[in-house]
């Protein structure tokens, strides 16, 4: 009896493979799976070792402080109008401006009172026999009432003389420094009436009110009194005690625990 097999149920033919093909791939990948790699000689590890052994055996190097950066670099700082040819910069390489000018240490610009004692020149001041110029100087709480008139440049301060009101050589310089720069130290006495403040601050008003009773005598002597600093009141006084502060700005000792 024979089975009907219609068209479409035919069995797929399997494509025939030749015998020789299986052992073609075979044959193929023999090689290269069976071959063993050759090894690679690593000559930069036995190297690295033969620099080991050398960098052990030799002795070790003392330890050098690196140097500071820029030490060698010198200084070459020049303010403009300053370090001419020839001069000789300070400590820290600076050049001052009196070094500049070629000034020695006791020059004008070494001490900044030289400069206020420049002298005024064409100065004219009526010297009349009632003339009298008076003006009020002020510095802390001090004030000074002060009257200028013709004389021999005698200093009269609360009736008594100035050296031996004003013992200290350093405040009588200052309270003379108006009328010497305007050349009249000789020419004028001064009258006096202090009060208030400690010696310094009358030394300061009496300076003012000198220079302010000048300014009297001669309107024109503004600039140059003002340039020097002889009109100008100093406003500098003591700083209050604060609440809690020992002084203005001093505090107790703070203690964590």
């Amino acid at each position: 009896m024979t089975d009907d097999v219609t068209p479409d149920e035919t069995p797929e033919e399997t494509p025939a493979v030749s015998e020789d093909a299986p052992q073609a791939d075979a044959a193929e990948a023999t090689p290269a799976a069976e071959t063993p790699e050759q090894p690679v000689a690593e000559e930069a590890p036995a190297e690295e070792a033969v620099a080991e052994d050398d960098e052990d055996d030799a002795p070790a190097e003392p330890r050098v402080k690196p140097a500071i950066p820029g030490a060698d670099l010198e200084v070459d700082i020049v303010f403009e109008g300053t370090g001419a040819q020839g001069d000789k910069p300070d400590e820290f390489g600076y050049y001052t401006e009196g070094d500049a000018e070629g000034e020695s240490e006791g020059g004008e610009n070494a001490d900044s009172d030289d400069s206020a004692n420049e002298p005024i020149a064409d100065v004219s001041i009526d010297l009349s026999e009632g003339a009298r110029y008076a003006a009020t100087g002020k510095r802390k709480s001090a004030i000074a009432r002060v009257i200028l008139s013709p004389g021999t440049g005698t200093y009269t301060v609360n009736g008594k003389e100035l050296d031996e009101y004003f013992p200290r050589e350093a405040l009588r310089r200052n309270i003379r420094q108006a009328l010497e720069v305007v050349g009249q130290d000789s020419n004028l006495d001064v009258r006096a009436s202090i009060q208030g403040g400690g010696v310094s601050a009358q030394a300061g008003a009496l300076r003012h009110g000198i220079s302010r009773a000048l300014l009297v005598a001669q309107p024109n002597l503004r600039g140059e009194l003002k340039k020097r600093g002889f009109l100008t009141r100093d406003a500098r006084v003591k700083e209050r005690k604060k609440a809690g502060l020992k002084k203005a700005r001093k505090r107790p000792q703070f203690s964590k625990r």
